[in-house]
């Protein structure tokens, strides 16, 4: 490729509006040239990149035994009603009606296309295993579009779904795409990290997360650096800080607490560790029954430093459907405002759900439902009912025991990149998807899900992998592996001779390389490919052709190395691992 021939359009300063690093430079760099909010074309350089992030993953998918297909990005209403989704997807959902009225959802995911394809065309024992996958566009409506391409409407995936006959064989599915993404990821050159996960909105019964290590990212990644216990933040379990409750010591005692509605000042004025404190949530459950809607007050509680894990919370059995009471049903239920609740003398019954840690407190200091004041000397039994539940409620903290036993816990910010699910029959299930087995009786298929963010790869290997300079491309997925940069291409014959045979050399050896003709002055070819993130550049000169070396620097190198120019090609392919 000569870059007389390509499309290059870098810019000095980002727009206004890209708000982090990945954002800011694929902007500069040309990659993206945004249409509307969520929504970007992706202009040559950055198409180059995704090209080779698809190659990658279609390689590992095959040699995984997966089968390519490609799926409709517009999809009939009828499947997705199926299984409940065109109500649950809520405003994500992308729905249009064509010119007779019908309904159809422009595809977030095809989990009800690819189950609607296996249960026709899919009918005996004899043809499973099966796992189909596609890279296609997707949309997903956000209601906030932000970071570039991290959190656009408009993007591209590789989903795989995959089809067995029972739950043994649909986890055997699932651990061989667990280890084609370890492959995809480490040949991306990313510092990446699975870990376990919730499955959230798309249902079934295990996950996990794959995520790009980087201190920018979204998602806190929990984990033990002493085993092989990881998990996200809204998986990770936290065990109780407290094995077992104290007897009480002190006396309940309700103590003036004016204009204190924060456990932090609360604690501060009474001279106590906040750990001490307890922290009351008031929630609502709406329940139908006989055509009315009854309305259940619970209070979670938490230790004063710990933070409310609302994942975990959806888990607690009558909880799958709450939401956070509101200030008006807080008096009604409580009789105080909000900074005052707690458990003890509520004016309505109250279903109390204790953290793990807090269920094993003594003298703990809570909420009276009376504004300004707060009870010291709690303690469950003698001055209020055990919980009706104690459950893991709270995110874990750094330092706090691993699950597994065998080390104590660490956070890192990672961005999300892939997921993996066991989806068991929640879809099979819901439309009727079967096959006959030995016997000729219909079961259900076993389905596992499989994606990657194949766009969203570009904005987390740069948030990994960036200078002040501009973007550090992993060879692998870099739009070219090497750039050649001739001084005075254009005047000196010398420079042109070498830089053309050197050229075909390592055209001959299978680089991607990419030759700068156009007559540039050195700063700003320089500045171009160091934006752009070219990991290997050579620089053809008169002065050092006329010492016969050329100059090699690697995009992460601080200077320059000289190179015999007929050892180059050679060079090259060792650096490149030819």
């Amino acid at each position: 490729m000569r870059a007389s021939r390509f499309f290059i359009s870098t810019l000095k300063e980002a727009p206004s509006d890209a708000e982090i690093v990945s954002h800011q430079l694929m902007m500069r760099a040309g990659m993206i040239k945004r249409q509307g909010s969520g929504i970007y074309t992706y202009m040559p350089v950055g198409l180059r990149v995704i090209r080779k992030v698809e190659a990658i993953i279609r390689e590992e998918m095959d040699k995984a035994g997966a089968i390519e297909t490609l799926m409709p990005v517009v999809q009939p209403a009828e499947l997705w009603q199926e299984t409940g989704r065109w109500d649950k997807m809520g405003p994500e959902l992308m729905r249009v009606k064509d010119r007779h009225g019908r309904d159809y959802a422009i595809q977030p995911t095809s989990e009800e296309v690819v189950t609607d394809v296996v249960r026709t065309e899919l009918k005996s024992y004899r043809q499973l295993p099966i796992n189909f996958y596609q890279i296609q566009t997707k949309f997903r409506d956000e209601r906030r579009p932000r970071f570039g391409v991290m959190r656009g409407r408009e993007f591209t995936m590789k989903d795989a779904y995959s089809f067995d006959r029972d739950v043994e064989g649909m986890q055997k599915s699932y651990q061989i795409m667990f280890e084609a993404y370890q492959k995809i990821f480490t040949r991306f050159g990313l510092q990446f990290r699975a870990v376990a996960a919730d499955n959230g909105a798309i249902g079934g019964t295990g996950s996990h997360e794959f995520h790009v290590i980087a201190s920018t990212g979204e998602d806190a990644l929990v984990y033990c650096p002493t085993s092989d216990y990881a998990a996200n933040m809204e998986a990770a379990e936290a065990l109780p800080l407290i094995q077992a409750r104290a007897a009480a010591t002190e006396s309940l005692v309700k103590t003036p607490t004016p204009g204190k509605t924060k456990c932090e000042d609360v604690a501060q004025m009474l001279g106590l560790p906040l750990a001490r404190t307890v922290k009351a949530i008031a929630l609502t459950v709406e329940k139908e029954e006989e055509g009315k809607v009854a309305k259940e007050n619970w209070l979670l509680l938490l230790r004063g430093d710990h933070e409310l894990n609302e994942v975990k919370v959806s888990k607690v059995p009558g909880l799958s459907s709450f939401r956070f009471a509101s200030e008006a049903e807080i008096v009604e239920a409580y009789g105080t405002l909000p900074g005052y609740l707690g458990p003890i003398n509520t004016k309505q019954p109250v279903r109390i759900v204790a953290d793990r840690t807090v269920a094993n407190m003594a003298d703990f200091v809570c909420g009276a439902n009376e504004a300004d004041y707060h009870y010291t000397g709690a303690n469950w039994g003698r001055d209020l009912a055990e919980p009706m539940a104690v459950a893991d409620l709270r995110n874990v903290v750094e330092g706090d025991a691993s699950p597994d036993g065998k080390g104590v816990l660490a956070i890192e910010r990672g961005i999300e990149v892939g997921h993996v699910f066991q989806l068991g029959t929640a879809y099979s299930a819901a439309m009727n998807a079967t096959f006959l087995d030995e016997n000729g009786k219909p079961a259900p298929l076993q389905m596992g899900c499989y994606g990657i963010g194949v766009t969203r790869i570009l904005g987390a290997a740069i948030e990994q992998n960036f200078d002040d300079k501009g973007i550090i491309w992993p060879q692998s997925i870099a739009p070219f592996e090497l750039v050649l940069c001739p001084m005075g291409y254009d005047r000196s014959e010398l420079v042109k001779e070498q830089t053309d045979s050197l050229y075909a050399q390592l055209q001959a050896l299978g680089v991607d390389v990419i030759l700068d003709d156009r007559g540039l002055r050195p700063g700003s070819m320089f500045a171009d490919w160091e934006l752009i993130g070219v990991p290997h550049r050579i620089v053809i000169g008169e002065r050092g052709l006329k010492e016969g070396n050329l100059e090699y620097q690697g995009r992460r190198d601080e200077a320059a190395t000289a190179v015999p120019a007929a050892d180059m090609a050679g060079f090259i392919k060792d650096k490149l691992g030819r």
